[in-house]
């Protein structure tokens, strides 16, 4: 009977490698499968990516980009004479007299790159060699409510995914314990939560918000997010039946999204009430790191606030973070001088100090920096002293992420008003965003309604020109 059964090492280890393959594949398959249950675990790219995250600062109500990044001297030689060609469709009457109106600004060129930066913009002028200003961008949307809505979601005025919940979905997060889209203080008007919802996509591809931008922020301002002075072990129990109960319903309703949103959202706010207070106490930085972000200061301490809450958030693994700027602060149909110049009072220094803390920390390479509006402002006068909305050329700049810094590209025409050459629309700008990601924004879609939706919808090009 032994000697039947008598087995050689290897044919032993010849016939159990099977098993072996057996128990590498189910390991693999847990894996998987926890993965599948976390809607936010990290993804692969489709390409190999240049950024692995990106800041979105949002200067809500469109800068004035013949005041700021794109000179036009010739503003200056034919002030207060009639524009040679036509003012684009829907403007307003008071615009009608197409009266040329000079920059109330000096420009000048900075850096080793001699871009142009007006002085509303000392300190961001001083890292102009790590922007990439694109002169020429066009978009869709004479009002806020339209162009806002196109800028973040891609459409002028359906209910889409958001540029950031798209990211997220591609990507997922690099931390757990953290969401992987941030908002701080967004904007409540022109389409609120639109603007950072997921549309269509899973719930969980929301941003959470931090405060919102009428007030000033205040250590974490998430709501609901404190715990209320109930023991932690409670409140696991407490949150180990609600979710139980909760999946007992989904079970019954087979599928849902609401239902799923919520779940997940519960787990993610339970790991995130240890992990944000964390991340939102801006206390543990250096009194030089208040200095560089202009915090302790006014006008700059609120802003400078949000920027070094958003390192912190990049730092920590956050995919995509939003910073918006006062609502509708860069509207300027009138009083152009005090508001632009208010308005740059508070973001300069922040923006500076964010750029460059994220440059002395070795992130900047892999953080996209973006900036910019909804739209740009004419260069022909509203009223005496003001600038009308211009979707049709205005300036947006990134910096980091793999783009080309001390760099134009574009160009609007001798007076600012159209974009010309080179012309980037607001899809291409999207579709050059999740390339730098890692993302083909022709691959990253999802099918609702029986058809394929993407973020770019039928269009937009990677400006392969700005990739350094």
């Amino acid at each position: 009977m032994t000697e039947a059964f008598s087995i050689s090492r290897r044919r032993m280890l010849q016939n159990s490698g099977c098993g072996f393959g057996w128990l590498a594949a189910s390991h693999l398959a847990s894996r998987d499968s926890q993965a599948a249950r976390n809607p936010l675990a990290a993804r692969q790219p489709h390409h190999m990516p240049r950024a692995k995250r990106v800041i979105f600062l949002f200067m809500h109500g469109g800068p004035s980009q013949v005041d700021t990044f794109d000179y036009k001297p010739r503003l200056e030689k034919e002030d207060g004479q009639k524009l040679p060609f036509g003012a684009a469709p829907n403007i307003e009457s008071t615009t009608a007299q197409l009266r040329i109106m000079k920059s109330p600004w000096k420009f000048a060129r900075h850096g080793e790159s001699g871009l142009w930066v007006s002085e509303l913009f000392p300190h961001v002028a001083r890292q102009i060699d790590e922007l990439c200003v694109v002169r020429s961008m066009h978009s869709k949307g004479q009002s806020h409510g339209q162009a806002v809505c196109m800028l973040h979601t891609g459409t002028d005025s359906l209910v889409r995914p958001s540029l950031g919940a798209w990211v997220s979905y591609g990507l997922g997060t690099e931390n757990s314990d953290l969401p992987s889209f941030v908002s701080i203080t967004p904007p409540k008007g022109h389409g609120g939560p639109r603007n950072y919802g997921t549309g269509f996509l899973p719930a969980i591809h929301q941003a959470t918000t931090i405060g919102n931008s009428t007030q000033p922020i205040k250590g974490a301002n998430i709501a609901f997010l404190d715990r209320g002075g109930i023991p932690l072990e409670q409140q696991r129990r407490q949150l180990q039946l609600l979710q139980a109960m909760n999946r007992d319903h989904l079970e019954r309703a087979e599928r849902d999204e609401q239902i799923e949103g919520v779940i997940e959202s519960y787990e993610l706010a339970f790991r995130m009430q240890t992990a944000v207070p964390v991340v939102t106490d801006l206390s543990s930085e250096s009194k030089p790191i208040h200095e560089l972000y202009g915090i302790g200061t006014e006008p700059t301490d609120n802003f400078g606030r949000c920027c070094l809450m958003a390192r912190r958030f990049a730092e920590a693994g956050v995919r995509f973070i939003q910073v918006s700027a006062k609502q509708n602060s860069w509207d300027q149909h009138s009083n152009l001088k005090s508001g632009h110049e208010r308005n740059c009072g508070q973001v300069d220094k922040p923006i500076a100090g964010l750029l460059a803390d994220l440059k002395q920390r070795g992130m900047l390479d892999d953080t996209l920096v973006v900036w910019g509006g909804e739209f740009g402002r004419t260069p022909i006068a509203q009223g005496t002293n003001g600038r009308d909305h211009n979707p049709q050329g205005f300036t947006q700049w990134m910096a980091g992420g793999g783009v080309k810094g001390g760099f134009a590209y574009g160009e609007t025409d001798e007076y600012g008003y159209y974009a010309v050459q080179d012309k980037v629309h607001m899809h291409d700008m999207h579709a050059t965003i999740l390339h730098q990601l890692g993302l083909n924004h022709e691959q990253l879609t999802y099918k609702y309604a029986g058809r394929d939706f993407r973020l770019t919808d039928v269009y937009g090009r990677v400006v392969e020109e700005v990739i350094a």
